[in-house]
């Protein structure tokens, strides 16, 4: 049965898409290094800020340190935080109060699992008194450069923490829901043999459909009455 829907973050929870590469196109110019839109919407969206300007570094011929590393994440989240500052209202995606309702209606577990720094998660949680609605955060905080999306590894480390605080729940992770808007996060979830529901919100519905196991164009035509019963025990219509 279902007993957990994850999120992703950015692109399902909060629209800052656009702020992202502004801000890495920022860091890269104080290093006198060049910035490739095309490249970062090919190669590293939906990845972990940690995973994508290592990439982006060594591409161009940077030694990467940690502690170098470690200073332009937090330049980063220092500019994350001044765009939030400067935001009147906090661009969240149109359905999300509603299937968050929904979800506690149906007494599901909610977990965020990102590529994202655990600071800008918890920034806009905060911003948006949304803190209570999730049972557990794992970010890009808690995981190394080779465990971030679209590795697995986030989302079976979510399912241990699950357990950990509630050995009686048994998650699997057939029992769980991944809500994810990039690619990344959609290969990750379906690594870990989680059901993903794709919505279109970065990317075109015919894309995000031949990926995820469901596809929509917005958080509220995710539809848990239909869902929900392909997790009954004998059921062959979650596909992978």
């Amino acid at each position: 049965m279902l007993k957990v829907v994850f999120f992703g973050f950015h692109g399902v929870i909060v629209n800052d898409d656009d702020v992202h590469p502004q801000l890495i196109a920022q860091l890269l110019l104080a290093e006198n290094l060049r910035f490739d839109p095309d490249e970062y919407q090919d190669m590293y969206l939906g990845r972990s800020d940690r995973a994508r300007l290592t990439a982006i570094l060594q591409t161009r011929g940077r030694f990467v340190r940690e502690d170098y590393l470690d200073g332009l994440l937090r330049k980063k989240a220092e500019g994350y935080e001044e765009w939030l500052r400067s935001q009147s209202k906090l661009a969240l995606y149109a359905g999300l109060e509603d299937l968050l309702y929904r979800i506690r209606s149906k007494n599901y577990i909610t977990a965020i699992v990102t590529g994202a720094q655990r600071a800008d998660v918890d920034q806009v949680l905060a911003a948006a008194k949304l803190t209570d609605q999730f049972s557990l955060v794992v970010s890009a905080s808690d995981m190394t450069v080779a465990a971030s999306k679209p590795a697995p590894d986030s989302y079976l480390a979510t399912i241990d923490q699950l357990n950990m605080l509630d050995p009686n729940l048994a998650l699997t992770p057939q029992n769980c829901l991944a809500i994810e808007s990039c690619f990344a996060g959609i290969e990750a979830a379906k690594a870990a043999n989680i059901p993903v529901v794709g919505v279109a919100q970065i990317y075109p519905y015919h894309m995000i459909q031949r990926r995820a196991t469901w596809a929509v164009d917005y958080l509220n035509e995710i539809d848990f009455d239909w869902i929900a019963p392909r997790y009954e025990q004998g059921s062959n219509a979650v596909t992978m």
